[in-house]
């Protein structure tokens, strides 16, 4: 069933919730007549029915905003359905940094849709024009190295950047927690009315939800440099000195993100890893 959020835009949500996708995969509709489809959401044949008996068939363009397998690997069957392109900014591995590249063997990988193919690959700042809608590319990094987000107007569709129910997983080396705050900030420079997140109910402040991001990240930087005070440390160490009360099958998770903040603080000359920058490097304060 679908849900009309605003004049010419419709969610149908995937029938995947989890811990790690909340309420499951919003799918958005966008358009009155051939629609855009926004994150076509996992691999479900139900999912796959509901999007085209939403749309009659009428789907005219497919945006992917990251290669996670929950948004982008129903995008094949849907385009084999409408004959509707699919659009992103390219494939898994597109806009890794290039400390990113050299750490390809660090683990991670969770939900990641190797697989995946654009048939158009978007630039930042790339519009995109349908019979009466308009979306703007913005690469926006960070969850994942190929993350768009996709400006409607001085609406957002924001993917799994920015959600309004629990902060993003960075996990190296597909996510990047340096390029994590960059978009975050690039984000906070614009005057945007409302978020529409990947997963969860829109965000109709976006300026508070963005400081709240960035804070947070701060927060648990400060918290990780405070530790190393004490003396080096592994991220495995790490997690179990600051994530108190943290429900065990959230573990590794917060371990991806702990090790997350470690690069960036090696980026940035604030740690230093030994012997070699990786996920059972031990870090230590310069």
């Amino acid at each position: 069933m679908t849900q009309m959020l605003e004049p010419g835009l419709r969610l149908l949500r995937a029938p995947n919730p989890s811990p790690m996708t909340h309420t499951g995969t919003n799918t958005y509709l966008l358009g009155q007549g051939p629609v855009a489809v926004i994150d076509p959401g996992p691999g479900d044949p139900a999912h796959l029915d509901a999007i085209l008996a939403a749309t009659g068939g009428q789907v005219s363009h497919i945006f992917v905003t990251h290669a996670h397998l929950d948004h982008a690997a129903l995008a094949p069957a849907l385009a084999a359905a409408t004959g509707a392109p699919v659009l992103a900014f390219g494939d898994a591995r597109a806009g890794r940094s290039e400390v990113m590249q050299r750490m390809a063997d660090a683990g991670g990988g969770e939900g990641v849709d190797r697989d995946f193919r654009p048939d158009w690959h978007l630039a930042d700042g790339e519009a995109v024009t349908g019979p009466d809608w308009t979306l703007t590319a913005l690469w926006t990094p960070g969850h994942f190295c190929n993350h768009l987000s996709f400006a409607w107007g001085d609406a957002l569709f924001t993917g799994d950047l920015v959600m309004g129910w629990a902060s993003s997983l960075v996990s190296p080396p597909d996510g990047d927690l340096t390029q994590f705050m960059s978009s975050c900030r690039r984000l906070a420079t614009g005057r945007w009315r409302r978020f529409h997140p990947g997963h969860g109910d829109p965000i109709d402040d976006p300026k508070r939800r963005l400081h709240w991001l960035i804070s947070h990240r701060q927060e648990r930087e400060a918290q990780i440099l405070d530790c190393l005070a004490d003396g080096p440390a592994r991220p495995g160490e790490l997690v179990s000195r600051i994530y108190t009360g943290i429900e065990p099958h959230l573990l590794p998770a917060a371990e991806r993100n702990v090790l997350a903040h470690l690069v960036d603080l090696t980026v940035r000359g604030l740690v230093r890893p030994e012997p070699d920058l990786g996920p059972t490097a031990l870090f230590q304060k310069r």
